[in-house]
């Protein structure tokens, strides 16, 4: 049965081989990409999450995953296949989700 995560849940993905500066290793992430695009595509678009905070970067937003501090890193946006997707962990609540949105929109939109 193939795997169809829903957007805004929370997922470890393994984001082996990185290159640079791309996070790598096993970590939770966002799915980001529509629900429809989810249903049919082998791949979603994900943000990265990590534990480690930068309260002044603009581009992150502060959350609570899995019961501890964490961040969403939206300057790390990437696609990646279902195969690449572990354990749901979490999913964000309403107004993070909203402010993910905004962020995306502020960052990438017109």
């Amino acid at each position: 049965m193939t795997l169809i995560p829903k957007r805004y849940e929370i997922y470890y993905a393994d984001l082996n081989p990185a290159l640079g500066s791309e996070y790598k290793k096993i970590r939770p992430v966002c799915i980001i990409s529509q629900d429809e695009m989810n249903r049919h595509l082998e791949s979603v678009v994900i943000c990265p999450i990590t534990t480690r905070i930068h309260k002044k970067w603009r581009s992150r937003i502060i959350i609570q995953c899995a019961g501890k501090n964490a961040e969403i890193a939206v300057d790390q946006i990437r696609t990646i296949s279902k195969q690449r997707l572990r354990k749901k962990i979490d999913q964000l609540n309403l107004d993070d989700a909203q402010k993910l949105r905004l962020l995306i929109t502020e960052m990438y939109g017109e």
